[in-house]
């Protein structure tokens, strides 16, 4: 289902600031900097003013580390969620995008990662909020449909520093049209955490379960009063 509402985002984002089909009925002008016919007042900028980014928040913490500060939080690493740790760093919603090894797909888009809630970053994820009036989902969109490997450094291990995010350029539609674009993607992306969250508790209550079931220490028949004593925030 996530898939599949992620995909209707971006459907939405491709017509909106790729297509502009919303729009055709409207003045175009050229803009050299994306060699084509953008809607008259829009921009072209950079992805630096756009976004607020956490990377000197970020603490790295080795396997042996870990190991002992085993707890409820995910601990994301370039690509995926490494561990889970016994405390956070950030709280909220962000946009995680691979710096280093595993930077770019087999269509040479970034790895990306739509996160929120408590959870900690190592130093190998750029940690990314939009800001003002552009919103974190929209520099999501944006991002997917970038080729990276211009930004990239590096021959043997991949790279992609901060200055180089920094200088991606990103077309900037005027503040209304951000705004209407944002109450239409917003349900699709609340939907999407709701969902996140309800898998969370799914994997969470399988781990619980099932080394019970398989011991015997819980039988079948006992299962709803288990359910009912279980802390799913806190287990």
């Amino acid at each position: 289902m996530n898939k599949v509402l992620e995909e209707i985002a971006q459907t939405i984002f491709r017509s909106w600031f790729i297509d502009f089909e919303p729009f055709k009925d409207g003045e175009f002008e050229y803009n050299e900097e994306v060699d084509k016919e953008i809607p008259k007042g829009w921009e072209v900028g950079t992805l630096k003013e756009v976004i607020s980014i956490y990377d000197s928040k970020r603490i790295p913490l080795s396997k042996i580390e870990r190991k002992v500060r085993k707890g409820i939080y995910p601990y994301y690493g370039a690509a995926s969620i490494l561990d889970y740790i016994d405390d956070y760093i950030f709280d909220g919603i962000f946009l995680l995008m691979a710096e280093d090894g595993s930077v770019i797909d087999n269509n040479e888009k970034p790895i990306l990662q739509y996160v929120h809630g408590k959870f900690w970053a190592n130093n190998h994820v750029h940690v990314i909020q939009g800001k003002n009036e552009f919103c974190t989902e929209f520099v999501m969109l944006h991002l997917m449909n970038i080729n990276i490997r211009p930004y990239i450094t590096g021959a043997v291990q991949l790279k992609i520093n901060q200055s180089n995010l920094f200088r991606i350029p990103i077309i900037k539609p005027d503040k209304t049209t951000l705004l209407k674009f944002r109450e239409i993607i917003d349900p699709i992306f609340e939907k999407i955490r709701k969902n996140k969250d309800e898998i969370n508790i799914l994997i969470k209550l399988r781990d619980i379960l099932l080394p019970q079931l398989i011991s015997g220490r819980l039988r079948i028949t006992n299962i709803e009063k288990f359910l009912a004593e279980i802390d799913y925030e806190n287990n």
